[in-house]
């Protein structure tokens, strides 16, 4: 359900596989080598974060939860910095809407965005407090690895991709390719490669961009590789 990857790490949250062994649902998890292994984390046949985000070079860890549980008094926003020793509870003044997705900044552990039907929220204070940083049905999110940008997808009759400059706040619509009752649902940018880009969408096709997002190759159609 909930899979984030940082620099070192990957983070995941939600049900294993019959005959894993886990227990479901198996609350956070970490590896350290690229998915071989798993450390559990906590939570275990509590927690399944469908909302879960990791800042790439901080591991900064945001999730939302929909129910209580036994490190989580209440359903909300939380962050940890220790790998789910301690949890700490977001107030999320200013936010607004059902949550659809979290990022984590890159380089910055208290920088959080948050998609929401009513836009695309920012907090530098670890969700404390939110300012709104795109209007409309927003479904995604994503900091750019360089931590100028926030890219959102959103959705207004049709799909949106849309670049934030984090400092001046400049939004620029990014062309994408038509995709008919359909949105973005994931954004990713290889950490090698800077200018190369991919965008997943709720239908699982794929698209990937060697230009910074100026132009796009589909890769994937309804989750078969082309």
């Amino acid at each position: 359900m909930g899979f984030a990857t940082t620099k070192r790490h990957v983070y995941s949250s939600g049900h294993p596989a019959r005959g894993s062994g886990l227990t479901n649902p198996f609350g956070l998890m970490k590896s350290l080598d690229g998915g071989k292994t798993w450390q559990r984390l906590g939570m275990e046949g509590e927690a399944d974060f469908h909302l879960l985000a990791a800042g790439f070079e901080t591991d900064a860890v945001f999730v939302y939860s929909a129910a209580r549980n036994s490190r989580m008094s209440a359903p909300g926003y939380y962050h940890t910095t220790d790998d789910g020793f301690a949890w700490a509870r977001a107030t999320a003044e200013g936010l607004r809407g059902e949550p659809a997705a979290v990022a984590a900044h890159p380089r910055e552990p208290r920088t959080v965005a948050v998609a929401t039907r009513a836009g695309a929220f920012v907090s530098r204070d670890a969700g404390e407090r939110f300012a709104p940083v795109a209007e409309g049905q927003s479904v995604s999110v994503f900091f750019d690895l360089e931590g100028a940008h926030l890219w959102v997808g959103g959705y207004a009759g049709r799909a949106t991709l849309t670049r934030i400059a984090l400092a001046g706040g400049q939004a620029e619509p990014v062309t994408i390719p038509a995709i008919a009752d359909d949105a973005v649902a994931y954004i990713a940018q290889n950490p090698v490669r800077r200018s190369e880009l991919a965008i997943a969408t709720f239908k699982r096709d794929v698209y990937l961009s060697a230009d910074g997002g100026r132009t796009w190759k589909p890769i994937a159609q309804q989750g078969v590789a082309r």
